[in-house]
């Protein structure tokens, strides 16, 4: 396999595509603690769950048969909360009370899970980042791809390591 590509980040996946590709067992062992750095303001996490977005693009393009519908889901999640907020200021109310109730059900989630106020909070901020970055990556990365006839790391310098 070359070990791990260039690619960063994202260089797990493809890893792992690769050997299972080549017919090598991969597993999940829910047992095993992995400790990683953590993002130390939202701008940090952001620039991170926007990179994954746009590296599952890169990621879906050299191994296709990854790809999945749900990598989607936080870019409709956002375009659908967008209009949502226009149609209730058009006067449609329902399509924002489904999110309403969406985030009510996450903010009672980390209530019950945590029995913190605040952390309950940030929770809904940490969504919204989290969609918003990850969403907007993935569409800016897919319409990228879709009109340049270039190689990847052309297109997308800063998604990898130099070359050695």
């Amino acid at each position: 396999t070359n070990g791990f590509g260039r690619i960063h980040p994202g260089e797990d996946p493809d890893l792992s595509i690769r050997l299972e590709n080549l017919g090598f067992k991969t597993a999940l062992y829910s047992n095993v603690k992995v400790f990683h750095k953590r993002r130390i303001s939202w701008s940090k996490f952001y620039s991170q769950v926007y990179k994954f977005g746009s590296v599952r693009t890169i990621l879906n393009k050299w191994h296709p048969e990854t790809k999945k519908i749900t990598y989607w889901f936080p870019t409709f999640f956002i375009i659908g909360l967008i209009g949502s907020i226009f149609l209730f200021i058009m006067g449609f109310k329902l399509p924002l009370m489904f999110y309403a109730i969406y985030f009510l059900i996450c903010f009672v989630s980390a209530w019950v899970n945590t029995g913190n106020l605040v952390v309950s909070f940030l929770s809904l901020i940490a969504i919204l980042i989290q969609f918003t970055g990850y969403g907007y990556g993935f569409i800016r990365s897919q319409a990228k791809l879709l009109f340049s006839n270039k190689e990847v790391e052309v297109v997308f310098p800063e998604l990898f390591f130099k070359k050695r």
